[in-house]
């Protein structure tokens, strides 16, 4: 039996990267999966073979009825929603200045926003149940600031003070909320931005002290213990699941 056996998890982001992979996990161990994504995924059948109750859902984290109705569609059918991941996200940045304010708008509708409004929808239920584990997808970049990334940075740590702020006002319901602050992460998102950054790509990979970039399992694995009863006592962190890049900074004065 897998330690998920009987939860009902909501992903957004779910059609690739970190959002397919934690729900792939999940599957694995258990749990009936809602998928949400603005795009199909044909990664999603593997999850529905393993958890043929899963269900794949186009609905935009901007859109505030969708996601409502969606979360309403998940307890007619299913009951209840133990667990929400927030994994729908988009690339952003560039120095203040020279930001386009529509730009700025999109990367926060997207980021910040969304996060916010999947977050409401699912707690309606789970404040009925007074259960629940909502698992943010934060940031490295929203736990320190890096150069060029002033856009995305802002979106990542509003979701972390966001993620704070569940934790503080819904505890009392027996409801978790921490998030996930990824390093540099091999996924589709990530694939199109690195040709951009040229040389300094290496220098980035070498700032995790494990020498390379994470993979969306890794942050999934990360995800299932937040979700499980091992973080039965978690609430409010904010993890970096990071490969070491902010341990410390590296000058080269120690060998191995």
């Amino acid at each position: 039996m897998g330690r998920l056996e009987g939860r009902v998890a909501w992903v957004t982001g779910a059609a690739s990267g970190i959002g397919l992979a934690s729900a792939e996990r999940f599957a694995e161990e258990g749990a009936v999966v809602i998928g949400s994504d603005i795009a199909e995924s044909d990664g999603w059948k593997a999850v529905a073979e393993v958890a043929p109750a899963s269900s794949f859902h186009l609905v935009d984290v901007r859109d505030a009825d969708a996601q409502e109705e969606l979360v309403s569609q998940i307890v007619q059918a299913h009951g209840r929603l133990d667990v929400l991941v927030t994994a729908a996200g988009v690339a952003g940045g560039g120095q203040v200045h020279e930001l386009d304010v529509e730009e700025w708008d999109r990367v926060q509708d997207i980021n910040l926003k969304g996060t916010m409004l999947s977050c409401r929808a699912a707690l309606k239920p789970m404040v009925q149940a007074r259960s629940g584990s909502i698992i943010t997808i934060a940031s490295v970049e929203g736990l320190e600031g890096c150069e060029g990334g002033s856009t995305y940075n802002a979106s990542k740590g509003g979701v972390i003070l966001l993620t704070k702020n569940i934790a503080n006002d819904y505890g009392p319901a027996n409801i978790r909320a921490n998030a996930i602050c990824p390093g540099f992460i091999d996924t589709p998102m990530f694939q199109s931005v690195i040709p951009h950054l040229g040389p300094i790509a290496d220098s980035i990979r070498e700032q995790h002290k494990l020498k390379r970039w994470g993979l969306p399992s890794e942050i999934a694995g990360a995800a299932f213990f937040l979700a499980s009863d091992d973080s039965s006592f978690v609430t409010g962190v904010a993890l970096p699941v990071d490969g070491g890049y902010t341990a410390g900074h590296a000058h080269g004065m120690t060998t191995i």
